[in-house]
């Protein structure tokens, strides 16, 4: 205490000269209307750049919960594409509802005229490989949460692979940059069209580039241009027909006598930044391999 009263005598002098500046800046300010002004605009410029700064930080930790409620938004909107559905045969019965109800049940059922088919599931990527002959991608959703072997799984731009392994929480991808080397585990391809022409190919990765695959068994009559993308055809079980695989950058015939050209396409999917993707349950596969597998049985 007697050490903070010599301090304040000490400096009693320039203690008084801030006070008195202050009171004789607050005067200026409060009395002169051009001051006034000059101080209120001063100090909401002031006041603004440190209340956007606050608001960028606090976006910065909010970003997660933001990215979460986009995904789980996109998966909501992908359950409600047209392309999920199976159009049924009407001509032999009486619709009195026009209004399409799109239901994201992981049951199928039938929607007035409609059948789901397909049901997008969104999962969190928290492993991924890009350099390696075949590569692999984790995901945190499992057996628990409807993921099994054998599904379809899609990035928000493009195709990404299917479902390899599942534990109860956990399940490993299959990505597309998988060089096929005779192995059941390695060999992947994706059954794709043309957008312009709707003709069909299917698309490899050649183990070179993990931004770039191959599509093969276009015929050589065909018109390429390039620039073209490239969807997937709809013929596989995995996934729904036109969902982006890549874009032509440039053709070549796969030799002198090939009736058949050799495509180099951009992926469509960065596999560097993949974060999310979404699990496709095509509820209709079961039925169409069944089907399948006895017609196939039958013939042999």
């Amino acid at each position: 205490m007697r050490n903070l009263v010599i301090f304040l005598r000490r400096y009693f002098n320039f203690f008084l000269f801030l006070l008195l500046e202050v009171i004789c800046i607050v005067l200026v300010f409060r009395n002169n209307n051009f001051q006034k002004t000059a101080y209120l605009n001063s100090a909401n410029n002031l006041s603004g750049k440190l209340y956007d700064r606050y608001n960028n930080v606090q976006y910065y930790f909010h970003l997660k919960a933001t990215n979460d409620s986009l995904v789980a938004e996109n998966a909501r909107l992908h359950n409600m594409l047209r392309t999920n559905y199976d159009s049924m045969d009407t001509t032999s019965s009486v619709v009195t509802d026009t209004i399409r109800h799109f239901s994201t049940d992981t049951t199928h059922r039938l929607m007035g005229t409609e059948l789901r088919r397909y049901i997008y599931l969104e999962a969190k990527v928290i492993n991924n490989s890009v350099n390696r002959p075949v590569n692999y991608i984790t995901i945190h959703r499992g057996r628990k949460q409807g993921i099994r072997p054998n599904m379809g799984v899609v990035s928000p731009t493009g195709v990404v692979g299917m479902v390899r392994s599942v534990s109860d929480n956990y399940a490993v991808v299959l990505s597309i940059l998988a060089k096929s080397s005779g192995a059941a585990t390695s060999n992947f391809g994706v059954s794709a069209r043309l957008l312009k022409g709707k003709e069909i190919g299917t698309v490899y990765w050649d183990g070179a580039n993990p931004g770039y695959a191959i599509m093969r068994d276009i015929p050589r009559s065909v018109r390429i241009q390039k620039g073209d993308t490239v969807i997937t055809s709809g013929f596989s079980a995995l996934f729904p027909e036109n969902i982006p695989v890549g874009y032509i950058e440039d053709f070549a015939l796969q030799d002198k006598s090939s009736t058949s050209y050799s495509i180099r396409i951009k992926l469509a999917t960065n596999f560097y930044n993949l974060q999310y993707v979404y699990v496709i349950d095509n509820l209709l596969k079961e039925e169409q391999q069944q089907l399948e597998d006895s017609t196939y049985r039958l013939t042999k």
